[in-house]
């Protein structure tokens, strides 16, 4: 490696031809203390590694850490005895580099890697804007898509945004104080949720494009301020044909070895006067603060590896009474759930037109969850799991039984309880959730009537979601509902809710025949929710966009009475209902707040300390290895890199093991160039694997090196770890990478995306 190209990582961009002089570059030696090359200075050979014993024998004890815990001891030590070139203070502060790079998109992560907006992430995230421009002429889900000039770049669609972080704020003082004193756990309730809104309209007043939002820790016991720019116009910049993208399917899901090119492009765009604003195509690319820089030279196993990203949830901080209910009711009941939505899916896929493009998209994203939840479940009673779960709840509970810590004792007893009592209800409150929102018209309706029951409030007594900083919100997702409904399918989905909650005893269902409006002692059955579906489908009127966004932002109750569409007929019968759960929900939110935190700090004490709140969409960081599921193992299946080689083998021509020709012949003729890795034969690396920490809402993080520099995107990880979610074990859980190498090659050899490899900063060899 050149000097001048080590440097690279640590000046200002426009000096390495990178674009945008005012961005600063991330990746480079970062707080390095050691050789950056690695290379012997007399023989020019490489180094050996003295650390590389101690990552090899490394055991990932897991945790998904929010920036600031970077600094604990026990990282600094971890990092020194690794050899990491990074400073972990580094990674304490998010708005520098490398974290002010890694950017929010819904139900996803993305990484800034240009000085002009360019976001890369997973493949499977972009589902929805190729299905938003999808036609039965254009068919961008199986075809994918590439804009060789920024003019050709499409709108990724009106609800999507992207997240770049600006600030972070502890207000766990101002959010707890005092609620103690607040008797009833309603008004405790509400008066958290007033706390909560002022501080985001005190954050938000007067910045318009500045999206804040207030969020909880170690189960309510410490709280941020967190502060977005939200840019409001994202653009689909390339996607590989699914055949590539998504290669090996529902088959390969969750498993290893995978061959799958799972990454994509985005691009975010910003009014000409540097403010967020709508798609326009008088806008300009986004110019970030900071931007990571793509790296080609690869790893090895045993490297060091680092990812940044916005996990959505896990459950490690929960009690051992509700670990056991969500294993003996809420996973069986979800699986069940989903099996029977995937087969409406499945049913509709040979459909033709768009009704085929929808349920495609939306059967990817109902198998990932159903074969997720299968394995959570399987690996929390297969193995010893749940006693190591029932082992760490003693350990707390003891610890809270000391002398002086009664205060523990009373609210984990508390806290039990008010578990128990929620679980009585499960069913009945779930059977709802699920049949209010099975249909999207009936969700629009929904949201249509609570706006307008809300609007008749000030401003700020309005509910949480139903301010006027949320109707931008609201009119992008109607506007969105236009390219995602498909009658066909929304009917079907709603029939199944329905058709489930017939199952409960009558009494607990009381809702089901207001919904279907029956008069007074009439049995419903399937029959009569088939004739009153039929109706409500024929009449419809909610599918029209300019009735929807009209509604959403001038409707009136009055207005929706007036109305002869079904949906928002029983929408308005079913306000007493939603009305009446939002209390009981609030009333045992208000138990909760005084009593949740105190087993979350007991278990961080049980633990030294070393403990990482649970995922809640918020920026972490995790760190590992490059490691296999067995590193003993000599079997090519069991190694950490999966090759293009492979492909061949495995390659059937047929979905989902049917890679694009031109991908193949490139592959035999081994046109690999220097993306090729010596290690491995001269042949081209795929995916790897790691012991990293991750979950849904991980998908297309980046991985990076301890550099900081980006050699892989994050895009699943194995069915033997997934239930690391709720207890982590660090010997199953393992990370599917894609490869920047294999990315890269697959923009320069197969697609011609040579523009943007040199939009990051690159040189395409071939």
């Amino acid at each position: 490696m050149k000097a001048s190209a080590i440097l690279c990582g640590l000046v200002i961009a426009g000096a390495c031809g990178s674009g945008g002089g005012k961005n600063q570059v991330v990746g480079g030696a970062l707080g390095t203390t050691h050789d950056i090359a690695g290379l012997d200075t007399a023989t020019g050979a490489p180094k050996a590694d003295p650390f590389l014993p101690f990552r090899q024998k490394y055991s990932n004890q897991g945790g998904m850490w929010l920036p600031e815990q970077m600094t604990l001891a026990a990282h600094v030590e971890r990092f020194r005895k690794m050899g990491v070139r990074t400073d972990p203070k580094t990674l304490a502060d998010p708005l520098g580099a490398p974290l002010a790079a890694i950017v929010q998109l819904p139900g996803c992560t993305g990484t800034l890697v240009s000085g002009e907006g360019l976001i890369v992430t997973n493949h499977h995230c972009v589902q929805g804007a190729l299905q938003q421009n999808s036609t039965e002429q254009e068919n961008l889900v199986e075809n994918g898509f590439l804009a060789k000039t920024r003019t050709d770049e499409r709108s990724a669609g009106p609800s999507q945004r992207v997240l770049v972080a600006q600030g972070f704020k502890d207000i766990t003082k101002e959010m707890r104080d005092g609620l103690d004193k607040v008797k009833d756990p309603k008004a405790r309730k509400h008066e958290q949720e007033k706390r909560l809104k002022q501080q985001i309209a005190a954050c938000e007043r007067d910045r318009p494009g500045i999206r804040c939002q207030v969020s909880g820790f170690f189960r309510g016991g410490k709280y941020l301020l967190i502060e977005a720019l939200e840019l409001r116009d994202l653009r689909l910049v390339y996607a590989p044909r699914r055949s590539l993208g998504q290669y090996g399917g529902e088959i390969d899901n969750w498993a290893w070895p995978r061959h799958t090119g799972d990454f994509s492009f985005y691009r975010a765009y910003i009014g000409r006067d540097g403010k967020p604003a709508d798609f326009s195509k008088d806008n300009v690319p986004f110019v970030p603060k900071h931007f990571v820089r793509v790296s080609d030279k690869g790893l090895k196993a045993g490297d060091f590896v680092m990812l940044m990203g916005y996990p959505g949830s896990t459950s490690r901080t929960d009690t051992a009474v509700e670990t056991h209910h969500d294993v003996e009711w809420k996973y069986p009941y979800q699986i069940a759930h989903l099996k029977e939505r995937y087969q409406i899916l499945e049913q509709h896929l040979k459909d033709g037109g768009e009704t085929s493009i929808k349920a495609t998209v939306a059967k990817q994203g109902v198998q990932n969850y159903l074969e997720k939840y299968q394995g959570v479940l399987k690996g929390l009673t297969s193995g010893d799991l749940l006693q190591q779960k029932d082992a760490l709840d003693n350990k707390v509970k003891q610890w809270a039984s000391q002398p002086g810590k009664e205060a523990y004792k009373q609210a984990i007893e508390k806290l039990e309880q008010l578990i128990a009592e929620r679980n009585r209800t499960a069913r009945q409150d779930s059977d709802r959730e699920i049949a209010f929102g099975g249909s999207s018209l009936l969700r629009a309706a929904n949201s249509l009537v609570r706006w307008a029951d809300e609007r008749t409030k000030k401003d700020a007594d309005r509910d949480a979601g139903y301010q006027d900083r949320d109707l931008m919100r609201a009119v992008g997702s109607a506007k969105q509902l236009t390219k995602s409904f498909d009658r066909t399918l929304d009917r079907a989905n709603f029939r199944l809710s329905l058709v489930r909650a017939l199952q409960l005893p009558e009494a607990e269902r009381p809702w089901l025949n207001v919904l279907l409006d029956t008069k007074k002692n009439v049995k419903v059955a399937e029959g009569l929710i088939d004739k009153t579906l039929d109706a409500w489908y024929a009449q419809q009127k909610l599918a029209d966009e300019k009735l929807r966004v009209d509604l959403l932002q001038k409707g009136t109750t009055a207005k929706l009475k007036a109305s002869k569409d079904p949906f928002i007929k029983a929408a308005l019968r079913l306000l007493p209902f939603v009305k009446a759960a939002d209390e009981k929900d609030d009333a045992l939110a208000g138990e909760l707040l005084l009593v949740t935190p105190y087993y979350a700090e007991a278990m961080r004490e049980v633990l030294g300390g070393m403990l990482s709140p649970d995922a809640n969409s918020t920026l972490r960081i995790t760190y590992g290895t490059v490691r296999s599921i067995k590193p003993g193992s000599k079997d090519v299946a069991d190694r950490p890199f999966t090759t293009a080689a492979q492909i061949l083998a495995k390659d059937k021509g047929t979905a989902p093991f049917d890679m694009p020709k031109p991908v193949l012949e490139a592959i035999k003729a081994k046109k690999f160039s220097n993306y090729a890795d010596p290690a491995l034969g001269g042949d081209l690396p795929v995916n790897f694997l790691s012991d990293l920490d991750i979950t849904n809402g991980n998908s297309g993080s980046s991985t990076l090196n301890d550099q900081g520099e980006l050699v892989g995107l994050a895009f699943d990880g194995t069915i033997e770890g997934v239930s690391s979610d709720v207890v982590f074990n660090g010997e199953t859980t393992r990370t599917i990478h894609v490869d920047a190498r294999y990315m890269l090659w697959t923009m320069d050899v197969v697609d011609g995306a040579d523009h943007l490899i040199s939009e990051m900063g690159l040189t395409p060899r071939l």
